[in-house]
């Protein structure tokens, strides 16, 4: 596989040496994030693909700059090593990569904090405490999307807290792990990033504040955060096709093969799964002499999310606390400026700190565990966090071959040509579907696209800000999100399939028909209307009676 890759970049290197020209976006600037696809699809070792990929991305990299074999050869071994330790330091500067480090420090920390709840029985307790209303698979699906959407604050920790949180109860349902892991996911980015609380709208309105002083528009980040609120349509319409599949039962494609398959034998499929699954995190268990209690797991939660907050406000204007009064904690203006200027990622190092604490302070004295079970529980699930880590650090260093091959840059100028105004929102959500399911990151194509693209509605909507401008901002978040739920790279879709013990590419193959379902909806009566005057929440209306009939369909093509 490896001198297949070497063998792709050689002939591109051949021919790009009498195509490339300078100040142009590589054709080739594509094949790592296809190779990447390609490969994981076939082989299912995703670790081995990605590798693959940034090799093939560094020695693409250096097509521009060597002559000669051997140079391009020590180049392209070179740039490749860059891009992996530009995940974690950065040689210009001689500095670390501090979220990256502080991202990989938390999903070690949660890890460890759920494996120590885990073996206290928290996780239990919880799931003990939901079967209450979760007497049936349609209960079970609709309590797993509730605990979703109470966990809003971060996607990471939303995948990982619910996924294992609610694997236990969907088992004994027989609920397949493709359809917790589905769940998982489209109630973690989709409610973080609409969130008005949360870790993301901090990157997003970052963005959208420098685009807006680049364009002379008056208006800041948050401004434009909420006027684009109403029409994030793939967003919204995912969470109603959550809450609609589970409440009708009804499934189609790879997920009612994987649900049939749940519901015959009560398990999950044998043989090899992904390497995204950590079989020592999949198979922790509670601690024998252990008494299990909800609270192992609910309090450290709490705690959680009350350091975050906290640290939020705190940190968010350190000068301001005196001066916002008493009663400001309770405007969400005020929240809005903390979360602008706080350091999310930071915050959130704290807040799983004191959870691991927390957790492990309870199931010592609540759950009565041995101290050594406590230890072994931090072991194990810090063992276990080295697969998502070590996929999280490949993904980033492809990242790093996309940004230096230019290809969301090389994307959004072949898909942006010729166009009409009003169909600029629309296919700005696909070029930012494709360049995040390229690339598997969201956050990364929001950064490419939203400089990129913004200024072009800006100037189609007759250099003002307008709806064409507001929906196009709606429609690169969204297909950011989109493509993030069909891409294998992601790391979301990594972490869900992982938190889920679900094989993490039949947890791909499951979702994407179900994503490719919402978006096409978005688009039909979403993205395309909105320029042309349909209110958003028409849209929205629409969209979510298209999504209840064909539930409708479903349930009466089978007659139930």
């Amino acid at each position: 596989m490896m001198m297949g890759c070497f063998g792709v970049c050689l002939l591109a290197a051949i021919y790009s040496r009498a195509t490339h020209s300078a100040g142009s976006f590589p054709w080739y600037s594509i094949i790592p994030p296809v190779l990447a696809v390609m490969l994981a699809v076939v082989t299912s070792r995703i670790r081995l693909s990605l590798a693959a990929a940034v090799i093939g991305g560094g020695f693409l990299a250096a097509i521009a700059d060597s002559n000669g074999l051997v140079v391009w050869l020590a180049s392209g071994l070179g740039r490749t090593c860059l891009f992996a330790i530009q995940t974690v330091w950065r040689p210009e500067s001689g500095t670390f990569n501090v979220d990256n480090v502080r991202i990989l420090l938390y999903v070690v920390l949660i890890m460890a904090m759920i494996s120590v709840m885990l073996a206290a029985g928290g996780l239990q307790g919880v799931a003990r405490w939901l079967e209450k209303y979760a007497r049936s698979a349609r209960s079970t699906q609709l309590a797993t999307m509730a605990l979703g959407l109470v966990i809003f604050i971060d996607d990471y920790a939303n995948t990982m807290i619910v996924g294992a949180t609610m694997r236990g109860v969907t088992d004994r349902q027989r609920i397949s792990r493709e359809k917790l892991a589905f769940i998982v996911d489209a109630t973690a980015a989709p409610v973080a990033g609409i969130a008005v609380l949360s870790t993301w709208i901090g990157y997003e309105v970052g963005l959208l504040s420098g685009a807006a002083r680049s364009l002379g528009v008056a208006k800041d980040g948050y401004e434009i955060f909420f006027d684009a609120i109403g029409f994030r349509f793939y967003c919204i319409l995912m969470i109603a096709f959550v809450f609609l599949n589970a409440w009708s039962g009804e499934d189609f494609g790879p997920m009612a093969r994987a649900q049939r398959r749940a519901e015959a034998k009560g398990k999950t499929p044998n043989g090899k799964t992904s390497s995204a699954i950590p079989d020592a995190f999949a198979s922790a268990g509670s601690h024998p002499e252990g008494r299990a209690s909800a609270s192992v797991a609910v309090v450290p939660m709490l705690a959680l999310l009350a350091v975050f907050l906290a640290g939020i406000w705190i940190g968010g204007s350190p000068d301001a606390p005196p001066q916002r009064g008493p009663w400001a904690i309770l405007h969400m203006s005020a929240w809005r400026g903390a979360l602008g200027k706080a350091d999310s990622i930071l915050m959130l190092v704290y807040a799983s700190v004191t959870g691991l604490l927390v957790a492990a302070a309870l199931a010592k004295t609540v759950a009565r565990v041995p101290i050594h079970a406590i230890v072994k529980a931090v072991a194990v699930g810090t063992k276990s966090s080295m697969l998502p880590v070590a996929i999280l650090v490949l993904a980033w260093s492809l990242k790093g071959a996309c940004d230096e091959l230019q290809t969301g840059e090389y994307l959004a100028a072949v898909l942006g040509k010729s166009l009409q105004p009003w169909v600029f929102p629309a296919l700005v959500f696909v070029v930012s579907g494709l360049t995040s399911f390229a690339t598997g990151t969201s956050w990364g194509t929001m950064a490419i696209l939203i400089p990129t693209a913004i200024p072009v509605a800006f100037s189609l909507d007759g250099n003002v800000y307008g709806t064409l401008t507001v929906v196009s901002v709606a429609a690169i978040l969204d297909g950011a999100i989109f493509g993030d739920h069909c891409s294998p790279l992601s790391d979301t879709t990594i972490m869900s399939s992982t938190a889920s013990s679900c094989d993490h590419l039949a947890h791909v193959a499951t979702q994407t028909p179900y994503s490719l379902c919402v978006a096409a909806i978005a688009l039909g009566v979403g993205y395309l209307p909105a320029v042309l005057g349909v209110p958003s929440w028409c849209s929205v209306a629409i969209g979510v009676v298209l999504l209840a009939s064909l539930f409708l369909c479903l349930k009466l093509w089978r007659g139930r």
